[in-house]
């Protein structure tokens, strides 16, 4: 039986793992280097409290990625689906959830993605407001024809002033350089056609024209959805019970095991080495693998490559963030509803400049079932920072602290209310578009020519991908292992193109 190893249990890993199963005879055999499957899509169970680490929406406009998800979790009954199971009945399901997520700025609530509503001029002002709309203006008229940074994307699409309003600083929170200093693909992969004007416009038709949109909503930009799903559990059980079906069908998945060696001959990868959680090696030996770790570690793994691709792996920059769990017995954030126990938010993106939090994630509204007494609040409280640096060498009870007095400073809680804290940090999460990352074309040259290599998802292919994403890339994959297709080039064309190319045809 032929074999292909597979480095990574994420979602990329795991879905080209029940491809090939599934429309191959190739036995997938996963290595994994943490302790469980999920990637940055596990959940962590605090004592009967779980976190997503990051706030992981289901949806997607590809068909082919939607019929996946619910051949493991139901869609729960409901308008979209009368007939789908009770989730109160029922553990494998999906919640259909309504989207809310907002900017906290000057200590006010505002829309997110931002609009020209009578909420926001009231709140900004006149003065702000106009000037907002003669800079909009103004980038129409003269809009910077070569984008070469993020700053050129974002003033193409909202001017100058409502650029620096409302998303300079929180970018630069994320990212830890200058707007100026990114390169433009970021804004063109993760914020695609969205434009002031049509947020605005899908703001008009929501206030007069009530339209039901699907769960996929192919009709609407990325950022403007309205709905989606949420594994009841959180996106760690989805994932985990992926795995389960991979090695019930006969795949095998090992965790705590580190690919730290490649060996490659006649434009061919032949074997790899494998450290596991008791430190020793493993030669194994495939005829096809498929790689969603970090490129920076894996071209470090390989046995003969250039100086050019070595010095392009090396200088690829990530961005690493925190998350500290707080159970609360109340929050004293407050909407206009004065009477409302809790806002309705998924999570929130902090915009405040004196404080380094970037965004709370309100777990409660994500799904009941993630808190496990439902008269707490169990929230997420999301830093962006790099590995080794003042908050990821910070103690775990001196960040905790930390976090709880910058939530005091921005009126959303009090300290004598929180219960428990609980501190993961994650490695890597954000592949960066600065660095190196302009000649990376370098890297996808060498590792191309190798027939038997597949890069896959978002730290796989250095590319800030979504979940769906991420599967396709997978899918792509398999397809081309069946097909014997001798480039990968549709691998690379997954979530490339300005327009969300799904939207254009089925997958």
């Amino acid at each position: 039986m032929k074999k292909a190893i597979i480095i990574g249990a994420g979602p990329a890993g795991l879905t080209a793992a029940y491809e090939l199963l599934t429309k191959t005879d190739i036995k997938p055999i996963i290595f994994e280097a943490e302790d469980c499957v999920g990637g940055i899509c596990k959940t962590i169970n605090v004592n009967g409290n779980r976190m997503d680490l990051g706030g992981h929406r289901f949806f997607s406009k590809s068909d082919s990625v939607m019929s996946w998800w619910v051949k493991f979790l139901q869609i729960e009954k409901g308008v979209d689906n009368p007939d789908g199971p009770n989730p109160k009945k029922m553990d494998d399901v999906f919640l259909i959830k309504n989207r809310l997520s907002r900017i906290y700025f000057l200590k006010k609530f505002f829309d997110y993605p931002i609009s020209l509503s009578y909420d926001t001029v009231s709140k900004l002002g006149i003065k702000k407001m106009r000037r907002i709309i003669l800079y909009y203006i103004q980038a129409r008229i003269f809009k910077i024809k070569d984008e070469k940074s993020l700053e050129d994307f974002f003033i193409n699409r909202f001017g100058q002033e409502l650029y620096r309003t409302f998303f300079k600083d929180y970018t630069e929170k994320l990212w830890g350089v200058l707007c100026k200093d990114i390169k433009p693909d970021w804004g063109a992969q993760r914020i695609k056609g969205v434009s002031l004007s049509k947020a605005v416009a899908e703001a008009i038709k929501k206030r007069f024209i009530k339209k039901q949109h699907s769960i996929s909503q192919k009709d609407l930009e990325t950022s403007l959805i309205e709905k989606f799903l949420y594994p009841k559990y959180g996106p760690g059980q989805l994932w985990e019970k992926v795995a389960r079906e991979v090695k019930k069908m006969g795949g095998e998945i090992h965790l705590k095991n580190t690919l730290v060696g490649l060996k490659s001959s006649n434009e061919e990868i032949i074997s790899v080495t494998i450290v596991d959680s008791s430190g020793r090696k493993k030669l194994c030996k495939a005829e096809y693998f498929i790689s969603s770790m970090p490129i920076r570690d894996l071209i470090k793994s390989f046995d003969n490559k250039p100086a050019k691709v070595k010095s392009v792996a090396e200088g690829l920059v990530y961005r690493d963030f925190m998350t500290v769990g707080l159970l609360a017995k109340k929050i004293v954030l407050k909407d206009r509803n004065k009477q409302q126990k809790m806002i309705r938010d998924n999570w929130l993106y902090i915009q405040e400049p004196d404080v380094k939090i970037g965004r709370i994630q309100i777990f409660n509204n994500w799904s009941q079932y993630l808190v496990k007494e439902k008269k707490n609040v169990w929230l997420g409280l999301e830093y962006f920072c790099n590995e080794g640096d003042e908050f990821w060498t910070m103690r775990d009870k001196q960040f905790s602290a930390f976090a709880i007095s910058e939530l005091e400073k921005i009126n959303v809680l009090r300290n004598e209310d929180v219960l428990k804290t609980k501190v993961v940090r994650v490695k890597k999460a954000y592949p960066a578009y600065f660095g190196t990352y302009g000649q990376i074309e370098a890297i996808k040259i060498f590792t191309s020519k190798f027939k038997n290599l597949y890069l896959v998802g978002r730290n796989g292919m250095h590319r800030y991908n979504n979940i769906d994403h991420s599967m396709l890339t997978a899918m792509a994959a398999v397809e081309n292992i069946i097909k014997k297709r001798k480039d990968n080039e549709n691998i690379w064309q997954v979530n490339a193109e300005q327009e969300y190319h799904e939207k254009k045809s089925k997958t």
